[in-house]
């Protein structure tokens, strides 16, 4: 038979496993919808510039043949 020290126990690790479990979902939430799409737009970004600046190297050695 439980007591009552008992029943307030378990009663007080239910509400802390609770908030426990709520952080680390709220935890993996926030990395998935803040950090992840920085990352990828990050990303982006930097192909965008690698691309950019190939293009201005073409361009400017096609320029240099001409003349």
């Amino acid at each position: 038979m439980v007591t009552e020290l008992g029943w307030l126990y378990i009663g007080g690790s239910l509400v802390l496993f609770f908030f426990w479990a709520y952080g680390i979902v709220s935890f993996l939430l926030d990395i998935k919808n803040k950090f992840v799409p920085l990352g990828r737009q990050y990303l982006r970004g930097r192909r965008r510039l690698k691309k950019e600046k190939e293009e201005e190297e073409e361009r400017e050695e096609r320029e240099r043949q001409l003349y």
